[in-house]
Parts: structure tokens; C-alpha cells; sequence
């Protein structure tokens, strides 16, 4: 049965009720890392500093790779609302956060040859990898809870109460803070503490989701074992989760790629790099939060079969990300040199990130498409031609990187251009004969 669809004819207004609160939420989400790096920091010891850096980006890349579990989570829950299935949005919940147990349980087991092998690769000195070590091995046991994290944020989003999926990361996020401060500088646990921090954090994202999906699923019949373990949702599920897997370590592997030949050029161009890469994190936040509105407002529409809705959202969401992105490659232009020197204090490292400036200042612009196309391919759940499009963008960064080589640093970011290019472009082209496809009955 179909409900009447209220997402037919999508305004700017239902864009931005779910791309205000999801910018929010990425705006805050960076605070982790800032707190527990401040933290460990003021206990004045560089070792110790060094070993919660190289675990938390560990952790930033692996919990990462698992993304699957928003993605998914979104496109299904928006598809089930737009279809008028209610007894599914309850089902796709439960589905989620039993892959996420199974998931985080599975990292916890792996503990020991996972720390030794990612820390080992790191290659960090004797003192930073063993504050690494004790940092990981407290903070692996929130896996299975910063997984379902991943999975309340997607069904929120999915539902369209962006404003309860900003509620639940703020709450993470203040509740890190607050528990980093008091275990690392009040009670004196040093690294263990900033681990522990996170792991209460998630603790409290899960509980506060739970209680807000009783609240939202009140007065709603339980959901019998044969719909929770249909055999074809639970296949598609699967499928769609092993694709955008895929599609995120072939982007991990470039972003991995990127830093790795930034660090073979010399501390100081690394250290420029990463300056640099804040701004890339600055303009994601935007272009990100509006992917979060397309993959909501398209998968409802794909669920409802409505493509006059579905090409509107497509529409707002290209406009409006163009938009954003103007704005922030301006303010990059005007500011960008007083934000280099905000951001580091060396003389060295601020003149070859000013030499590098130009190519974050287009960066946006070549990422509008990226975004907004990733999330349209999540709604409509078109995640095998989206795996292999991100694929084939990665062969296309490689190529560029080995054809602009001997340029150096210069050639490095602008293969790295060339991926966002290849990334937003390859997906534009193909979308015409998907939305066909999809829409042909």
C-alpha cells in the first residue's frame, strides 16, 4: 500500500530540514578528536600526544569503512516511508543494529592481529605505537556501539527528523568531552582515560537512540521473526551493504594514497598537506550535509515511485550544493591565508601551504557533484554502479598521479582534483539511463 506523498514536488525548505541539522552535526563531530588531542596535550607529554593521534585517525578510517550502516540504514528507512511500509521502518532498525553487533563483536575478537598490524604499518616510534596500543585496546570495545550509532543517526535521517539525529551526535559528542576532561585531567588516567571518554560517549549515543526509537514505535505491534528475517530484505541488505563497503575503502585507498605520497616528500609538505586538508574537511561539511538531504529525499521518492520528486530533489540539491560551494571556495580565497597561519605556526609549513592554497580553494566546486551524486546513488540503493564507478574513479587518480608525478606536491593535488572530478562526473553521466531504468515502469 502507498501513502499519499508528501515528498512530491520537494521544496528548498524539506532540503534544508535535513542539511541544517546534518552540517551541525559534522561541525561538531571533529570536537572529539580536538577535545582528547587538548586533553592529552595539557599533560605536556609529546609521546603520549603522539600515540591518541595515530589511534584515533586508526579509528577514524576504520569506523569509516563500516559507513555502510548509515548509508544503508537511510536509503531503506526513506524508501520503507515513501512506500507506506511502517511495520519495516521498525525491522530495518533491529536489522541494523544486529550487522552492527555482529560487526563491532567481530573487531573486539580481532583485537590483538588487528592493533599489531595497523599500529605496526603506522610506523611510529617504540614510545608513541605503546600509547597507541593502550589507547586502542580500551576504545575497540566501543565498536559494536559507535557501529549502532551508525545505525540510529541512518534511521533518523531516513525518517527525516534530522533535528533528533543532531540531538543524539551532540549528546555524544558534549558527553566525550565532559568524560575526557574529567578522566584525563581531574582523575589522571592519562590515555586510558581519553579511551574510556569514548567509550561512555558511544554508550550514551545508543541509549538515548533506543529510547527515542521506543518513543517514535509506541503503540506499534511487535515485529513477528519472518518479517525481521525476511529472506529477501535481508539478502538485499547484504548485497547493498557489501557494495557501499566496497565503494568506501576504493575512496579510503585514495585518501590513504594521498597522505602516504604527501609523506614521502618531507615532514614540512606533510605538515602542509594536513593544513590543508583541514580545508577540505571544512567545504565536506557543507557538501556532506546536503548528500545527507538527497539521500533522504531520493530514497523516499524512489520508495513512493515518484520521479517528478525524485529529479526535484536531484535538482535542489546540485543548485543549492554549487551554492554552498562558491561561498566557501570565496571565503577559502579571501581568508585562506589568515586561517593557514591560525592553524600553524611554522614559517615553512605556511608558505607551502599558501604555494598549495589554490588547489583546495577549487576543490569544492569539483566536489559538488561527488557529494551530491553519492547521496542520490544511496537513496535510489544504485550501490553496485556506484561501487564500481568509485572503483574506476580511484584507477583514473592513480593514472593521473603517475601521468603528473614529476610535478611533485603540485601533481599530487591535482590528481587528487582529478579524482573529485572523476568521482561527481562518472556519476553524472550515468545517472540519465539509472533514473530511466528505475522509473521505466
Amino acid at each position: 500500500m502507498h501513502s499519499p506523498n508528501p515528498a512530491s514536488g520537494v521544496t528548498t525548505a524539506q532540503v534544508f530540514a535535513i542539511a541544517g541539522p546534518a552540517m551541525v552535526a559534522n561541525l561538531t563531530t571533529p570536537l572529539i578528536g580536538i577535545v582528547s588531542t587538548t586533553a592529552i596535550g595539557r599533560l605536556g607529554d609529546a609521546t603520549l600526544l603522539g600515540g591518541v593521534a595515530m589511534a584515533s585517525v586508526l579509528f577514524d578510517c576504520m569506523f569509516w569503512l563500516f559507513g555502510f550502516l548509515r548509508m544503508s540504514t537511510v536509503a531503506f528507512t526513506a524508501q520503507s516511508l515513501g512506500a507506506g511500509e511502517t511495520i519495516e521502518l521498525r525491522a530495518i532498525l533491529i536489522r541494523g543494529f544486529l550487522v552492527a553487533a555482529l560487526i563491532g563483536t567481530a573487531l573486539i575478537a580481532l583485537q590483538v592481529p588487528l592493533a599489531t598490524i595497523l599500529l605496526g604499518a603506522m610506523g611510529g616510534s617504540e614510545g608513541v605505537t605503546h600509547a597507541a596500543k593502550t589507547y586502542f585496546t580500551i576504545r575497540i570495545w566501543s565498536a559494536p556501539l559507535a557501529l549502532a550509532n551508525y545505525v540510529v543517526l541512518g534511521w533518523l535521517i531516513g525518517q527525516a527528523r534530522a533535528t533528533l539525529a543532531l540531538t543524539t551526535q551532540v549528546a555524544i559528542n558534549v558527553t566525550n568531552m565532559i568524560a575526557t576532561v574529567l578522566l584525563v585531567l581531574v582523575f589522571d588516567l592519562g590515555i586510558a582515560g581519553a579511551a574510556i571518554a569514548a567509550v561512555i560517549a558511544e554508550a550514551t549515543g545508543v541509549l538515548l537512540g533506543i529510547l527515542i526509537a521506543r518513543h517514535l514505535s509506541r503503540g506499534q505491534s511487535a515485529i513477528s521473526p519472518a518479517t525481521l528475517f525476511d529472506r529477501t530484505k535481508l539478502m538485499r541488505m547484504l548485497t547493498v551493504n557489501r557494495d557501499i563497503l566496497i565503494r568506501t575503502a576504493a575512496l579510503i585507498a585514495a585518501f590513504l594514497f594521498f597522505i602516504a605520497q604527501g609523506a614521502r616528500a618531507g615532514d614540512v609538505t606533510l605538515a602542509a598537506n594536513a593544513v590543508l586538508n583541514n580545508f577540505l574537511m571544512i567545504s565536506g561539511f557543507f557538501l556532506d550535509g546536503l548528500a545527507n538531504a538527497a539521500e533522504q529525499l531520493c530514497g523516499r521518492a524512489y520508495g513512493a515511485r515518484d520521479k517528478r520528486a525524485f529529479s526535484g530533489a536531484v535538482k535542489l540539491v546540485v543548485i543549492w550544493g554549487f551554492g554552498f560551494a562558491f561561498a566557501v571556495a570565496a571565503s577559502f580565497a579571501l581568508f585562506g591565508p589568515a586561517l593557514i597561519d591560525v592553524l600553524t605556526a611554522s614559517a615553512d609549513v605556511r608558505r607551502i601551504a599558501r604555494d598549495y592554497l589554490p588547489f583546495v580553494i577549487f576543490a569544492p566546486l569539483l566536489g559538488v557533484f561527488a557529494f551530491a551524486y553519492d547521496g542520490i546513488y544511496i537513496g535510489a540503493t544504485w550501490a553496485r554502479d556506484m561501487r564500481n564507478l568509485m572503483v574506476l574513479s580511484l584507477l583514473i587518480f592513480l593514472a593521473a598521479w603517475f601521468a603528473l608525478r614529476s610535478f611533485g606536491n603540485a601533481g599530487l593535488w591535482g590528481a587528487f582534483l582529478v579524482h573529485y572530478a572523476a568521482r561527481g562526473g562518472l556519476q553524472a553521466l550515468w545517472y540519465p539511463a539509472l533514473l530511466r531504468k528505475s522509473f521505466a515502469a
